[in-house]
């Protein structure tokens, strides 16, 4: 496939896979999105786990509950390979936990304080000040949200949110943010970091090709205005097929402002591309967030690993590492850590369940062996 690395502003006639498969790949960042695929993988198990912390599951009874499709060679090997994390218990059936270590990190939240702010912010983007709440409890990871935070932080927090049905969907819900508009004073995480007035700190992965044009295109995409993700924007000509060239590239700004403060709402700085996509209509998104993501290589990372699309935000990385953690993200971290370990060093463990794999000790696996699952 001979198609350039750098396609901003000037796509032309690509499919969405071919432009994906044109990236300038960045390999530190593939090897963390890598990383936390068996984590990905297995987060309806842990939540499943978490909810029962007293004492082990049955793995039939899991099985049953939950679509446990793991690992193309199926769960059971998948909870092999990761000793530090599950423990299988004898006498059958098999019954399942988690480990006492895995356990205490997962315990790790942010406070309901820190919570609500962060949910505040999500809902002061959305033109309506109100999301869906399905479209909330897919992030609530990312955000550091609890796993009632309908009860914990929606319900706790009466001055500020409001749960009320879907008048346009029956059986869901509309989360409304009730808080007044004039005692919101929030500034923009790019703020932060900005070099000069509208722009985006820019940092290109390790042997990008800057050319004069490119550069040019850059510098001037740039220096186009921008707007709050907290603002209100009516913009001329939404909704029609017909758009002038500058207004597309004053509405790509926008939304490059609305994925850059998501992200950095965020416990990690990424999140699934699919995941962000469902906020698209409510926070007035009129353009391609995939296509953004791929466009401006400068500010996010998007990769492929496991057949699933994970945004980076660039700035809020060093050499693989956040710059700025938290408690959260270095629980998540380390327990990350525990699953790359996997078998080393235990030798024959899970033995009392006769649950050894003789074969992959200590193998890699492939990242097409991890199912993708929806969570």
């Amino acid at each position: 496939m001979s198609l350039p690395a750098r396609l901003l502003l000037a796509r032309g006639k690509t499919t969405a896979a071919q432009h994906v498969a044109a990236r300038h790949l960045d390999h530190t960042f593939e090897k963390l999105a890598a990383a936390h695929l068996p984590l990905v993988a297995a987060a309806p198990l842990v939540d499943a786990l978490r909810a029962s912390p007293a004492e082990p599951l049955a793995l039939p009874g899991l099985a049953r509950r939950l679509p446990l499709r793991l690992h193309r060679r199926g769960a059971l090997h998948f909870l092999r390979l990761f000793p530090r994390v599950f423990d299988l218990r004898a006498p059958l059936p098999l019954s399942l936990s988690l480990t006492a270590p895995a356990a205490e990190l997962l315990a790790v939240a942010a406070s309901p304080a820190a919570a609500a702010h962060a949910l505040h912010r999500l809902l002061a983007m959305s033109a309506s000040r109100s999301l869906p709440l399905r479209a909330v409890f897919r992030v609530w990871r990312e955000l550091a949200l609890p796993d009632d935070f309908e009860v914990s932080v929606v319900a706790d927090h009466p001055n500020l949110f409001h749960l009320a049905p879907n008048p346009a969907e029956p059986n869901t819900h509309i989360l409304h943010l009730v808080a007044d508009p004039a005692t919101e004073e929030f500034t923009p995480a790019v703020d932060k970091t900005r070099p000069e007035k509208h722009a985006f700190k820019l940092q290109f992965p390790p042997g990008f090709r800057l050319t004069k044009e490119y550069r040019k295109k850059v510098k001037e995409w740039q220096q186009l205005p921008y707007i709050s993700p907290y603002e209100v924007s009516i913009q001329k000509g939404v909704g029609s097929k017909r758009v002038s060239k500058m207004a597309r590239k004053k509405m790509e700004k926008r939304a490059v402002g609305i994925a850059h403060e998501f992200l950095s709402l965020t416990v990690e700085k990424m999140v699934e591309v699919e995941k962000f996509s469902q906020f698209r209509k409510w926070f007035g998104i009129e353009v391609n967030v995939r296509d953004v993501f791929l466009d401006h290589p400068g500010i996010f990372y998007l990769s492929a690993k496991g057949k699933r699309h994970t945004v980076f935000l660039r700035e809020a990385y060093d050499r693989g590492k956040l710059i700025e953690p938290n408690d959260v993200s270095e629980a998540r971290r380390k327990l990350v850590e525990l699953m790359l370990l996997r078998r080393r060093g235990l030798g024959n463990a899970n033995s009392n369940a006769n649950m050894a794999s003789r074969a992959c000790a200590g193998a890699k696996e492939d990242t097409s062996d991890f199912q993708e699952e929806e969570i």
